[in-house]
């Protein structure tokens, strides 16, 4: 059974319809409000759900239920899927289109759930019968080598389209609208005056001058690879990645490291960053899941160097988006302390993780 779930994303228009990403794809220019209550917002996915799903538009209401969206049909079958509302105002962190491109490939390699349905501001899925992982589960040897291992055959799928790296093109673009803000309330507008934007845009082109000759591979990343978005169902032992919103062909050591960096849960207490033994059991299953004990010590360092790097980036990438949300998102949530947080971290990781790679890099002559 499936719960309905409101995702913080942008908004697709009617004119979406027509996207090749989407041909074959069920539709509706219905919209859902999210901000209703979930007794209100019932009668709205019930119609929601009719006006895709064809052969349920002519059953009772009663036969639905919604905070477990779920349908018994006319031969007894009850069917369940994910209803998924995207947030308002969200076009400058999320490309639909992109998530949309991907899904279908994703899912034919059998990650994720089944996109069943597109309607003006959300999509229909199949359900997943497990449970959300958290922090601390993803750092259990076992999972952590399940993890490890289901990303390399992410890391493997081949999505139509460009194969160009997206982050920093997306970096920047963050930067561009993060750095030209203005709110409303008088304290937040005196708190976000007191970012140094040109030291911001310094860091950023610091980091990628150093990240660049490592030469990190490009794959598929999922790039938001948190508790949150790691499913398990433990009766069978499987595995599932979701929500696939800001993948985008990137660096795999941007893909772990990001990981890596969600181990502090969201409290963001990096005291649990993973150790160098952890991520070294880590890198074993992703990079030989057959013989992960026969990697040899100059790949492990090699992801290592690039992890470590790269997770400087995941730091800027999340602060910046994180002021757009302040601005942009309905969600009750610190966004401008978010922004501190990562910020502040990725200072204070910045000297070791620098050293670290102009040492690799020298050693190696790359540098």
């Amino acid at each position: 059974m499936g719960a309905v779930k409101i995702c913080d994303a942008m908004e697709v228009g009617v004119g979406e319809r027509e996207n090749s990403s989407l041909e074959g794809i069920r539709w509706s220019s219905l919209k859902v409000d999210h901000s209703l209550p979930l007794d209100v917002m019932t009668p709205h996915i019930i119609e929601l759900c009719k006006d895709l799903f064809k052969k349920w538009s002519n059953l009772d209401d009663s036969r639905f239920t919604v905070e477990r969206v779920s349908v018994t049909e006319e031969n007894g079958n009850v069917m369940c899927v994910t209803v998924r509302l995207y947030g308002p105002n969200t076009e400058d962190v999320i490309d639909r289109e992109r998530e949309f491109q991907a899904i279908k490939y994703l899912s034919a390699a059998g990650f994720g759930a089944k996109l069943l349905g597109v309607f003006g501001n959300g999509m229909v899925q199949s359900f997943i019968h497990a449970r959300t992982l958290t922090a601390s589960d993803m750092r259990k040897p076992k999972i952590a080598a399940e993890i490890a291992k289901q990303l390399r055959k992410f890391h493997q799928v081949e999505i139509l389209g460009s194969k160009l790296p997206q982050l920093w093109n997306d970096i920047f673009k963050f930067f561009e609208t993060a750095s030209a803000l203005e709110f409303d309330e008088s304290e937040k507008q005196k708190k976000y005056e007191s970012i140094l934007f040109q030291e911001v845009r310094k860091e950023l082109d610091e980091l990628k001058d150093l990240t660049d000759p490592l030469n990190a591979p490009v794959v598929f990343s999922h790039n938001d690879l948190l508790s949150g978005n790691l499913m398990l169902n433990d009766d069978e032992e499987m595995l599932y990645f979701i929500d696939f919103e800001y993948g985008s062909y990137g660096y795999r050591g941007y893909d772990i490291g990001n990981h890596f960096n969600e181990y502090a849960g969201y409290e963001c207490d990096y005291s649990l960053n993973p150790t160098r033994e952890e991520q070294y059991h880590f890198f074993r299953h992703y990079l030989q899941p057959e013989k992960p004990d026969e990697v040899p010590e100059s790949e492990l360092e090699e992801l290592y160097v690039e992890t470590s790097t790269f997770k400087l980036a995941s730091h800027l990438y999340w602060a910046l988006w994180a002021l757009i949300q302040a601005k942009m998102s309905p969600i009750d949530f610190d966004y401008l302390g978010y922004f501190f947080l990562r910020y502040n971290e990725y200072k204070r990781e910045k000297d070791v993780c620098f050293s670290l790679a102009r040492a690799y890099l020298e050693k190696s002559g790359s540098g």
